[in-house]
Order: structure tokens, then sequence, then C-alpha cells
């Protein structure tokens, strides 16, 4: 008989661990009020999956969390996971910034191991609640010796998916993820099925690791919409090392900006031009003559998870073909 694996369930608040009045409060509820113990006690079975324990380690919504939250959690998964008797985590999170916790882990852990981040879109008290479901699935994700070396993965909705393209895109209904070329596989009958691979590197084939990492630089995210004041450029080129600036259609950006963002790429600000629309590929020196402005573009990835990505880069250079680089690579 295989002995079950060693899981360690994190939990750090969110709807996961949300209470309402009554059982059809499934977007009116109290966030963060149960504790992980009690999430996983009410999941039947789920000690057939693996030997479990449970650690709270922050207990609010995920749209609390800023970079100390990350360090945080990334810290303490490393932790765990360079001990022998452990052979995943399961972190129980809001939903509201999962995909960029998850992110994050994915370029920084620096293990093979099974991680795997959950959450859920209604309360454990609503009717056709997602919560208990969601959290078996990913017990069952973690303890499957098919997960390891995958980086982080994100479960919800009987998918799995990779933590650099999954993104919440709709406030309220259960099927709220998607990632845009689908996801790595299913959970069937508490059972993972798998049918793809990260195709970008990740966790251990990173430069970045969450145990070195004592601070992350300042990068902000702006999205473009018709009216934006330069003044808007002029105060983040003041204050951070980086932005995001989410442009219409191709990171298109407007005749009235290109100055003041050509000027703050020249004056050290790192501008990186992104897409609003949500999905696709802004093409470098297509929509802009990127290089001859100092700017860099994101490849493919959506705005959120851009920031998180040059964070990290800035965290080892300041020069923007190595930047470029990193969008390309990742």
């Amino acid at each position: 008989m295989t002995a079950k694996p060693n899981l360690v369930v994190i939990g750090t608040g969110g709807t996961i661990a949300g209470r309402g009045n009554a059982a059809v409060n499934t977007s009116a509820y109290q966030c963060s009020v149960l504790g992980i113990d009690e999430v996983l006690a009410s999941i039947p079975h789920a000690d057939a999956l693996a030997n479990l324990r449970a650690e709270q380690l922050l207990q609010t919504g995920s749209e609390n969390f800023g970079n100390a939250h990350l360090l945080v959690i990334g810290r303490r998964v490393s932790a765990l996971l360079a001990q022998p008797d452990v052979d995943g985590v399961v972190i129980a999170h809001g939903t509201d910034t999962i995909e960029e916790t998850a992110y994050f882990l994915h370029l920084t852990l620096k293990s093979a191991k099974p991680v795997v981040v959950v959450g859920s879109m209604r309360p454990p008290s609503a009717l056709s609640s997602d919560a208990a479901l969601n959290l078996y699935d990913a017990l069952a994700v973690a303890a499957d010796p098919a997960s390891r070396g995958l980086g982080a993965l994100v479960v919800v909705n009987d998918e799995i998916h990779t933590a650099r393209d999954v993104a919440k895109r709709n406030s309220f209904k259960l099927e709220a993820f998607g990632s845009p070329y689908g996801p790595l596989g299913y959970v069937v009958e508490g059972v993972p099925r798998y049918y793809r691979r990260p195709a970008r590197p990740h966790t251990l084939d990173t430069p970045w690791s969450a145990d070195a990492l004592d601070a992350l630089p300042k990068v902000d995210v702006v999205h473009a919409y018709g009216a934006l004041d330069r003044r808007v450029i002029d105060a983040i080129a003041a204050d951070a090392r980086g932005l995001i600036y989410a442009g219409t259609g191709n990171g298109n950006v407007s005749e009235s900006l290109i100055g003041p963002l050509r000027d703050a790429a020249r004056g050290g600000l790192r501008v990186v031009r992104a897409s609003r629309t949500g999905s696709g590929v802004v093409v470098r020196n297509g929509a802009q003559p990127d290089g001859a402005f100092g700017w860099l573009t994101v490849d493919d990835q959506l705005p959120q998870k851009a920031r998180i990505l040059l964070m990290l880069a800035l965290t080892q250079t300041d020069d923007p073909a190595a930047l470029q680089a990193a969008f390309d690579r990742y």
C-alpha cells in the first residue's frame, strides 16, 4: 500500500473562509472569518487523500495583499517545501488577487513539489458553494505525483491552471477563472487529469528566490482611457521604478502621452507597454517605436502579471535589454 503524501494547507482568508447570514448570500457575506482548520473539517474524506496539517498564516481578503504579503507567503511556502516530510503545499486564498500571488510563487519557489493555490467564488455557507469541492480538488492535485514540476497551480471550478496564465475574468460567477490557452487539465471525480504542461520556465529555472528577497521595488499599473492626464505619469515617474502601461488595443499610447512616457523612460522609469484588452500579444516596435523611446513590451502578459515579473526582474537588473529578455523568456 502506497503511503499517503504529507500536505500542509495554509489559510490566508478570502471567500473560501467567509460566511453569509443566509444560504442565498453568494455575494454579500463576511470575508475571512473561518479558520483553515474549520474549513478543512467541513470537507468529507479530505484525510483520505493525504496526511494534512493546517496552518493559519494570514486572515484577510486578498484585495488587501501588498508586496509585504507576497514576501511573507513566499518565504513560508519555501520553508515548508524545504522540509523533507512535506510533499506539497495548498494555499487557501481570496480570489481577487489569487493570480498575482500564484504567479509570484511560480517565479520564486525553488522546488518541484506541488504548490496549489485555491479559492472559491461563494462562501462555504452559501447554497451551491464551490468552496468545499475546490479545496478537495486542490488537495487531490497537490497529492498527485503528476503535479510535480509544473510550478504553482491554481485549482478552481474543476480546472487546473498554470499560475502564469490564469486570471479572474468575472466578478461573481462560479466559472470566473480562465487561461488564454486553456487549463492544463481537469479534476474529474476527484482525480486530476493533465493534458499539457507549462511552456515557459518557472520555479527551479528562474533566477529569483523567495528566500533571497528582502523587498520588492515599486511598480505601478496605469490603465489607459480617453482623458488620462500626463500628471498621472509624472507622479508615478517621481516615485516608482517601473510602470506597466495598459494601453488600448495593442498597447497603444495616445499622442498626448507619448512625450511624458518617453521622458519618464529617459529619466530612468522602466515603462512597459501592455494591453487593457485582457489577451493577446503586444508587439514590440509595432504600435510604437519602443526601442527608440526606451520602452519595453509584455509579450502576452496581463498588466497585473507583468507587474509581478517586472518587480522581480528589477531586483537584479535595471538594464532595459535584460528586462525585455525577461518578458520574452518568462
